[in-house]
């Protein structure tokens, strides 16, 4: 595997979670195959998660790790073409992801939505690059428009948790006082189309996500019709999609956060999220706290799905 950004560069996607149940048996089983590689781990934006398990995935594997924070302790970055750079970006990342090739035989990139302009979100500018660029296997750590290490975890969690072979799995938008990129629910929405659920997503009317994410999956604009019998409730924000609208906060609906009376329309469901959380705008404090919330053996699992996705890279380098 040289990329990987969506659920289908997986392939047999139960072949895929059988191997990270493998791996969660043990982690050090395959700690000689990155023995003398080194994973380059490079960050435009924040992180916890995916710095802490990304890292950890590498070490149980036996790599070495290089983490790049672009915006303290690096050049700041050009990365459009045809700039006079005359301002304050330094280095040109056409240079740049060549030079960082030269030093590590993977590479991570986390690089969030800008909502400057859609076209170059939706484009991958900066993943792209790299993948171009640097002559090494690249995979997304959250890009403008995917995070397939946080679905493919999520995956990992419902696989572990689920109690009937066809669970119901409710993705649902929720209110939140800033715009937020929709990779997360893109990505959550590739992997549920491509696995064995009944998938459901639920959103106000306007905020519908690209079609080439949800491809067909259920929409209700109800939300409480959307939650009966829910096995799942994977509770997210996401600013819009629709062009005239992009990247902005029109709806901060509190009626769509998800609290003990929601949780009660569904058949005892379990409680999802990617963290981090808004307590009481994304969740109540009484859900999120529940024992039926597994938001922390959901990010545990980040680790895990990190790991099987290093794994098969460092296999395609034998």
């Amino acid at each position: 595997m040289r990329t990987y950004t969506c659920a289908k560069d997986l392939g047999d996607l139960k072949a895929a979670v059988n191997e990270a149940f493998e791996i969660k048996k043990n982690r050090f089983a395959h700690k000689t195959l990155g023995e003398n590689k080194t994973a380059l781990l490079v960050f435009f934006n924040s992180s916890l998660r995916t710095r802490l398990s990304s890292q950890k995935a590498a070490m149980n594997l036996g790599m070495n790790s290089i983490v790049l924070d672009i915006n303290h302790g690096a050049w700041k970055l050009e990365t459009e073409r045809g700039v006079v750079m005359d301002g304050d970006k330094t280095e040109h990342i056409l240079e740049a992801i060549p030079v960082m090739g030269c030093y590590c035989d993977i590479i991570g990139v986390r690089s969030f939505a800008q909502f400057e302009n859609k076209e170059d979100d939706y484009t991958e500018k900066i993943l792209n690059q790299f993948i171009k660029y640097s002559g090494r296997p690249v995979f997304s750590m959250e890009s403008a428009i995917v995070h397939p290490l946080q679905a493919f975890a999520d995956l990992i969690t419902i696989e572990e948790y689920k109690t009937k072979a066809r669970p119901k799995v409710v993705m649902t938008w929720a209110p939140h006082p800033k715009a937020l990129p929709q990779a997360v629910p893109n990505s959550f929405a590739d992997f549920m189309n491509e696995a064995d659920v009944e998938f459901v997503i639920t959103h106000p009317e306007g905020y519908e996500l690209d079609t080439q994410f949800t491809r067909g999956a259920k929409i209700e604009h109800n939300q409480d019709k959307a939650l009966e019998g829910a096995d799942f409730v994977y509770a997210k924000n996401w600013a819009p999609f629709r062009d005239d609208i992009y990247g902005r906060v029109v709806n901060t609906d509190r009626s769509w956060t998800v609290d003990s009376r929601k949780m009660s329309l569904t058949d005892n469901a379990y409680f999802m999220h990617c963290l981090p959380v808004r307590r009481n705008m994304i969740v109540s404090d009484e859900v999120i706290e529940s024992e039926r919330s597994i938001v922390i053996p959901e990010a545990a699992n980040r680790e895990i799905s990190c790991q099987v996705v290093l794994k098969r890279m460092l296999e395609s380098l034998s």
